[in-house]
């Protein structure tokens, strides 16, 4: 996919919305060979994809013999809006807290004092943690309306054909 494509798609109002959500679906080969899927707090930054995670967590090894990665983020209302993406992770291991970790995890409804009080902990956990940056190499907006999975697009271009013969 090119990248004119690659933007083009996710300067469309629906991604912009996806992409300012909180929590993303990414999927990885884990260490053992098997696929995984694992929920994931992000933050878009305008041109890639930031997760952060802890520097023992499982998937770091399985990320690191293989970077090839795919997200989705998705609405929970029918029909649901879905933007996939598919890119390599790149991980960078970060002393004390990500500035992109405490901005992700901003929109979660805390009082201030309960904002001070989790940061506070966020702050006595982490020595470090590792950013989980994926720049988008393919990228697909399903709604429903104007876009629609590629085997649903398949068979109603098989029913137009049926239609016209």
């Amino acid at each position: 996919m090119r990248p004119s494509e690659i933007t083009d798609i996710l300067n469309r109002p629906l991604s912009q919305e996806l992409l300012a959500r909180d929590l993303a679906r990414l999927a990885y080969v884990a260490a053992d060979g098997t696929p995984r899927c694992v929920p994931i707090a992000f933050t878009w930054n305008g041109a890639e994809i930031v997760m952060c995670t802890t520097t023992n967590a499982p998937k770091l090894p399985a990320l690191r013999r293989n970077p090839a990665v795919a997200l989705t983020v998705d609405t929970e209302v029918h029909p649901p809006t879905i933007l996939l993406v598919r890119g390599r992770a790149e991980l960078d291991v970060v002393d004390g807290i990500p500035a992109e970790y405490l901005r992700m995890n901003g929109s979660y409804a805390m009082t201030p004092e309960q904002r001070v009080a989790w940061e506070a902990e966020v702050r006595s956990l982490y020595d470090a943690m590792v950013r989980i940056v994926v720049t988008p190499t393919w990228v697909k907006l399903i709604d429903f309306e104007t876009t629609l999975p590629s085997a649903v697009e398949e068979l109603v271009r098989r029913r137009a054909e049926r239609q016209r013969a």
